[in-house]
């Protein structure tokens, strides 16, 4: 049994949902604090993505970084570098996929952290870096991991935008997902359910283990 599909699936869930890690932050940060027709445009924006159909958002990228666009074809052009049909190519839709999940939960945190907390913290000169990573984030962290929870879980069964911006070719581009699908394609039925179970017990352990370190700190 090739056991790449379920190295590439957790590489890609992993390395989408650090990058959604600190742009969900940041922009529930800012946006929490905007005005409220800021918001409003934000939200429909940055929450897009999570109401439309995967594979729109795998022709949008298309139609953005495939080697005949414009910027595919800078890329190609000048750096050799095609950024379609890649395992990397992946990351791309996968970040836009589980990024509403992080800036939504992100953001409801900060919206109800108590500011008089970090104004605390300015009257004993810690400065706003500081403050931030070190009294809001923490104070924030419960919706901040459930964000993390949603976002890999989400990001490790991404298929539709994954298989229209990476495709499908084994010990390349495929992850658990595509290889689910090209399994029934050819009626491979058992090996298909094996991936399936495999798929179903990683979410279940990072959900389970996820969940046990948010109890713990909420005991504390």
């Amino acid at each position: 049994m090739d056991l790449y599909p379920l190295f590439n699936s957790i590489r890609i869930a992993f390395i989408s949902t650090i990058v959604v890690f600190f742009i969900g932050i940041f922009a529930a940060y800012y946006i929490a604090k905007a005005p409220k027709i800021v918001k409003s445009l934000a939200d429909i924006i940055f929450t897009l993505p999570l109401v439309l159909p995967p594979t729109v958002i795998g022709y949008l990228l298309l139609m953005i970084l495939g080697p005949n666009r414009i910027i595919g074809k800078f890329f190609l052009d000048n750096f050799s570098i095609k950024l379609t049909m890649s395992w990397w190519s992946a990351i791309f839709s996968t970040t836009i996929v589980i990024f509403p999940l992080m800036y939504r939960t992100c953001r409801a945190a900060f919206e109800t952290y108590d500011e008089k907390l970090s104004e605390a913290g300015m009257m004993l000169n810690i400065s706003s870096t500081m403050n931030f990573w070190f009294i809001r984030i923490p104070n924030c962290s419960k919706g901040i991991i459930a964000g993390l929870v949603l976002s890999f879980a989400r990001g490790l069964g991404e298929y539709g935008a994954t298989s229209m911006i990476a495709g499908y070719t084994p010990l390349k581009t495929a992850t658990i997902s595509t290889t689910i699908y090209q399994l029934w394609r050819i009626n491979d039925d058992d090996l298909a359910g094996k991936w399936l179970i495999i798929n179903l017990f990683i979410s279940s352990v990072f959900l389970l283990t996820l969940n046990m370190i948010e109890n713990k700190k909420i005991k504390k």
